[in-house]
């Protein structure tokens, strides 16, 4: 007989997997969403592998847990999970939550757009979503301050030796570097390729950069790098990026963090003004929209505010058990 059932909502974003846990999920302790976080990663970990590994995922699997806010103003309040532990920010899952709240009636649906505060562990995002007869279409959110940490630092990674690249923040760092410079072509190069130079990177720039964010520690980490075609200035034909992140996971979608953060490295560079609109392109060919809406501040450092929009579709529901004698809740073959 099972001993534990978790259901769950499926959705994509892009193509990217986004499990919502609804049902199952034990309460989760902590004054803030930070809290949260490090109480889950500390005691809840074992149902984050149940849920993103096999046999019940894969390692390419993404999973929201809904927690209750603590933001004055939040509506709703979720954390991310992953293969490798629990992100503080993620643009194709908040899309996601976006049409499911207001679809499950979480969020009352308002014609023709519904507005909401989502608390995410990096911040407060505002969710606009077109709702047509009840129905959620296209899903856009104004991210938290992003700004450029490092830009034009040239560091050597190993196998392909130094790389000019910038680092920024959408929510969560990233690197960021072109594709050519390391031989390869996107679109075009084989994926094993691509995840191999930016895992290469990821690991590089850890070494030889140092980050900060000024609420915390919990934000100050590389959540992986991000290969784009190198087109940075403003076109009307869309640029192609792609996310490897976590533990060399793939993002399907055009990362909408990571949207976030490259539009923050196009407008510091003076390559995308304010309230101009950018396509950005996946792996699997899904689009998202990112602009910079407003100047800000954070910390004393200049940053923007993007708004990022896509849209999600539903895969399915799930209802996922465990036996007592099941001696593989959770494992990953790579």
């Amino acid at each position: 007989m099972p001993t534990l059932t978790l259901r769950t909502v499926e959705m994509h974003t892009g193509g990217e997997p986004v499990r919502i846990v609804v049902d199952g999920y034990p309460a989760v302790a902590g004054a803030t969403i930070l809290e949260k976080r490090r109480y889950v990663t500390e005691h809840l970990d074992h149902l984050r592998r149940l849920l993103m590994f096999e046999p019940r995922g894969h390692a390419d699997m993404y999973g929201v847990i809904p927690v209750a806010p603590d933001f004055p103003g939040a509506d709703l309040a979720v954390l991310f999970m992953h293969n490798a532990g629990y992100s503080t920010m993620c643009g194709h899952a908040t899309i996601a939550v976006g049409r499911w709240a207001i679809e499950s009636g979480l969020i009352p649906a308002r014609e023709p757009v519904t507005e909401f505060t989502l608390q995410v562990p990096a911040g407060p995002v505002r969710i606009s979503a077109t709702v047509h007869r009840g129905g959620v279409g296209r899903v856009a959110f104004q991210s938290v301050p992003a700004f450029v940490a490092h830009a034009g630092a040239r560091v050597p990674v190993p196998g392909y030796g130094d790389i000019t690249l910038d680092v920024a923040y959408g929510g969560a760092f990233y690197a960021f570097a072109d594709a050519a410079a390391y031989g390869l072509r996107l679109p075009g190069s084989p994926v094993a390729d691509l995840v191999a130079a930016a895992w290469a990177t990821t690991g590089a720039v850890r070494a030889a950069l140092p980050l900060s964010h000024p609420d915390g520690p919990d934000l100050e980490f590389l959540y992986g790098t991000i290969l784009t075609d190198g087109d940075d200035a403003w076109s009307e034909r869309p640029t192609a990026n792609v996310c490897v992140f976590a533990d060399r996971q793939v993002d399907r979608s055009p990362t909408g963090s990571g949207v976030t953060a490259r539009i923050a490295i196009q407008h510091a560079a003076g390559l995308i003004p304010l309230g101009v609109e950018r396509s950005f392109a996946s792996i699997v060919g899904s689009s998202f929209t990112g602009k910079a809406v407003a100047t800000t501040q954070i910390g004393g450092r200049p940053a923007v505010i993007v708004e990022v929009a896509g849209q999600a579709h539903y895969t399915g529901e799930s209802v996922f058990t465990v036996e007592d004698d099941d001696p593989l809740p959770g494992f990953l073959l790579r």
